[in-house]
């Protein structure tokens, strides 16, 4: 048994693997679970208590028992948010009535004829934001929708943010990985100039609002700048110390981002018989903190990226400080030279090395 580590305060549980979309820049729907293996509601009693938990999939909503997966973990978890494609608006609406303090972040990549061809299923876009303004109607009001941005619709990030803040909701950006739960190797932004360019208009307009928030979320979305343009990552990732992700067949993974190419390994399996204290403090789980402490990848997704922005917060301060300053003088931000914060991290993570699990 290694050292004692501190539990960790963020969850994200892939309930599924199965999911009615088609989309391009992800092939989960063609690896579906099987219904009959998938993570039991009852399995999830062994988890300890959480700030966060983020339930996903797949498709959460094809879950017939997800009622009963989000009563598990409201009561274990601070705050708990369901990605979802907003496909199943009667279920959605159904299950926040129950649990009105639920947060709900539907998946929208684009205006409407930009979402629903790359999501894969027209009517995609009618039916997300249909769903967001009865969610609304309702008065449930942890709602709002994310973009992952691709090389072919970056151009809607500013009518999408548009669109949020005049119907009072979040909105949330990411770009494309490639990993094994993606079961993508090909997503890689190759109009950079552009997809940049309308980050940063993105960024500046962020910086105008009057809310902290939006000013830290301009300071992740230069990390997705970043990202974009190869760079390491401006914080370490942490993956597997304050956060870890639960796949459907149980297993305790430090992120979704990992690839067999670089390295792909399970810190244990809840229905191994251990509980999960010792699951997290197993040798197994020191192992892949070793692993996550030099890894290649440059990863910028808002579940490893938001426990670093918390934990080393006067590095983005400082930056927040100075942009929004500068915002102020009708300046616009500096994306030429993004900073890399030293923060006593292993110099290989984030190299973008080729390597072999």
């Amino acid at each position: 048994m290694a050292s004692k580590y501190p539990l960790p305060t963020d969850i994200s549980i892939i309930t599924t693997y199965r999911c009615q979309m088609r989309c391009k820049m992800c092939n989960i729907w063609q690896h579906p679970t099987d219904a009959r293996q998938e993570i039991q509601p009852k399995e999830l009693e062994m988890l300890p208590n959480f700030k966060f938990a983020n339930i996903t999939g797949g498709e959460p909503f094809l879950r017939q028992d997800i009622e009963e997966i989000v009563d598990v973990m409201m009561r274990k978890a601070e705050r708990v948010v369901i990605s979802t494609s907003g496909w199943h608006k009667d279920r959605i609406v159904e299950l926040a009535k129950r649990f009105p303090t639920i947060g709900i972040r539907v998946s929208i990549e684009g205006l409407s004829q930009s979402n629903d061809d790359l999501r894969g299923r027209p009517g995609g876009f009618d039916r997300g934001l249909g769903l967001l303004l009865e969610l609304k109607r309702m008065g449930v009001k942890d709602i709002g929708f994310g973009q992952t941005v691709s090389n072919k619709n970056s151009h809607d990030l500013l009518p999408l943010y548009e669109l949020s803040k005049n119907l009072g909701m979040e909105f949330a950006t990411a770009s494309f990985h490639n990993s094994y739960y993606f079961h993508k190797g090909d997503n890689f932004v190759t109009n950079k100039d552009e997809v940049v360019a309308n980050f940063e208009q993105l960024i500046n307009r962020l910086l105008k609002e009057n809310s902290p928030k939006s000013w830290f979320r301009a300071f992740f979305n230069l990390g997705l700048i970043n990202y974009i343009r190869g760079g390491r990552r401006m914080l370490p990732c942490e993956a597997g110390s304050v956060n870890f992700f639960l796949d459907p067949y149980g297993e305790v993974y430090p992120c979704n981002g990992l690839e067999e190419r670089y390295w792909k390994k399970s810190m244990g399996n809840i229905r191994s018989g251990k509980s999960f204290e010792e699951i997290w403090n197993s040798q197994e789980a020191a192992e892949v903190r070793t692993c996550v402490a030099s890894c290649a990848k440059n990863c910028w997704m808002v579940g490893t990226a938001a426990p670093v922005m918390k934990k080393y917060i006067k590095h983005p301060v400082g930056w927040v400080a100075k942009n929004k300053i500068r915002s102020m003088m009708g300046k616009s931000v500096c994306i030429d030279n993004i900073p890399h914060f030293d923060v006593g991290q292993d110099p290989r993570q984030g190299d973008l090395r080729e390597t072999r699990a």
